[in-house]
């Protein structure tokens, strides 16, 4: 091979990952933001339509009730997400028996199906026959409209998304909890702390960048909610689950508002961007 061939070897080792950016990142982010200046039905052609889109977003009361499910949603799924799996975390890093076994089974909802799962909690907060109202209503409580219920609904999906994908985040976390130099729990035993003392002075600061990890991957996840309100609810009732993608689908797959459904997104992925630098900047502290 001659001097001129191995120049440009370099450049055939990149071609593949160059042609997939390409084709599947920037030709559907370029078509995407050209068609939020279009109304498109996907059968009849493109109209060019200015800033008709973005003006009635503006406007769009769904999808302020959207953002606002999504909201609730995150409220309740980050905290609990957080404070279950770094305890779980902190627990499974200590020498307990069948420590292996316990690290499996909590990370075995991350890898089963979102729609199995979603159907057996569907099942699970059935208002007649689901278990949990059936357990309620053998100790003397009165059923609860798990999903029925627009006060329940959104945290009953809370609840569902944080217990499918609370083992994921076990696992940075115990990843984290293993990076902590011993030696400094050695010293603050020698000084006589207690355990919370260690874990508030010592585990939380050196464990910062996971938590700020988690906390922007639960985000990302949180404002992805879809496959759980469109199974279980459908965006109800009375529109008290309809996620914002959600919202999202409808308008493109429902009404084929191909051009507006666009124009949401492109909304979203800005909104999501600017709440991640938001994070960053009041969780990420430099030591």
């Amino acid at each position: 091979m001659n001097f001129k061939n191995k120049k440009i070897v370099p450049y055939l080792l990149v071609l593949p990952y160059i042609i997939y950016f390409l084709m599947f990142v920037a030709y559907p982010v370029i078509f995407s933001v050209i068609l939020t200046f279009n109304k498109w039905n996907i059968i009849s052609p493109m109209q060019y339509a200015g800033l008709t889109n973005y003006i009635h977003l503006i406007h769009d009361e769904f999808f302020l009730k959207s953002l606002g499910n999504t909201l609730i949603f995150l409220a309740i799924h980050i905290p609990l997400q957080i404070i279950i799996a770094l305890f779980l975390a902190e627990m499974l890093n200590q020498k307990i028996k069948f420590r292996g076994f316990f690290r499996a089974a909590f990370f075995l909802p991350v890898i089963v199906s979102g729609v199995v799962v979603t159907i057996l909690w569907q099942q699970l907060y059935g208002f007649d026959t689901g278990l949990l109202n059936r357990v309620l209503t053998a100790v003397g409580i009165g059923r609860i409209g798990w999903l029925i219920d627009p006060s329940w609904a959104m945290p009953s999906i809370a609840i569902m998304a944080t217990w499918k994908n609370v083992g994921l985040y076990i696992i940075l976390f115990m990843v984290g909890l293993q990076t902590v130099p011993q030696n400094y729990y050695e010293a603050a035993d020698l000084e006589g702390a207690t355990h919370w003392q260690k874990f508030r002075s010592i585990t939380l600061p050196m464990i910062n960048p996971t938590i700020f990890m988690v906390v922007v991957l639960s985000t990302i996840g949180g404002f992805s909610l879809f496959i759980e309100p469109y199974i279980m609810t459908g965006g109800g009732p009375l529109n008290s689950t309809l996620s914002a993608v959600l919202y999202i689908y409808k308008q493109g797959f429902f009404y084929y508002h191909m051009g507006y459904s666009a124009t949401l997104g492109l909304f979203f992925a800005l909104l999501i961007l600017g709440v991640v630098m938001i994070q960053k900047k009041f969780i990420e502290k430099e030591k």
